[in-house]
């Protein structure tokens, strides 16, 4: 039985929120509460509420009772309204804070049959999408012509380098002369 539970409007941006949902897509409850207590950020304190509430949703709404077969099968961060401030600057300037927010899903499920929930689904193409293009392919090594290694005799760049490797510095000719 796959059971949801979201917290909307969370104080924390998405991009935070995905990193610590990456770690506990497809594990156990228990393995899952025993990361997010362990995880050093501020979005794995609210993450862990909305698992919290995953399981006593599953354990009130569907009657499971076997918690431990319980695994995180659905995990995800959307974006949700930024909230737009004013920083006032030097000069009568203004600088735009945005302090975004996310909107937290996380799904649990018991197994049935052994068939867990792959940890990332793998989106289908959309319709009148073009169809991804191959990687290049490489292309063999040519062997180099003995002349291609030498340098150029008229190469600029050559004339540039040897102009200032002869010229003597400035302040040498003073020392020289006195």
């Amino acid at each position: 039985m796959k059971t949801i539970a979201r917290a909307r409007f969370v104080r924390v941006p998405a991009r935070k929120a995905r990193q610590v949902l990456d770690e506990i897509r497809g594990k156990p409850v228990a393995e899952a509460l025993a990361t997010l207590r362990f995880t050093p950020r501020a979005a794995a304190r609210l993450i862990e509420k909305v698992l919290r509430s995953a399981v006593a949703n599953a354990e009130h709404n569907h009657q499971v009772r076997d918690l431990d077969a319980l695994r995180v099968g659905q995990a995800t961060a959307d974006d949700g309204p930024s909230m737009k401030r004013v920083q006032p600057r030097a000069m009568g300037r203004a600088f735009f804070i945005r302090h975004r927010t996310s909107h937290l899903t996380i799904g649990v499920t018991d197994e049935v049959n052994g068939i867990v929930a792959p940890a990332r689904p793998v989106a289908a193409p959309r319709r009148g999408a073009p169809a991804p293009a191959p990687p290049p392919a490489k292309r063999p090594k040519a062997e180099a012509a003995p002349d291609a290694a030498a340098p150029r005799a008229g190469a600029p760049r050559a004339k540039a380098r040897a102009g200032r490797r002869t010229a003597p510095a400035k302040g040498k000719k003073a020392k020289d002369k006195d």
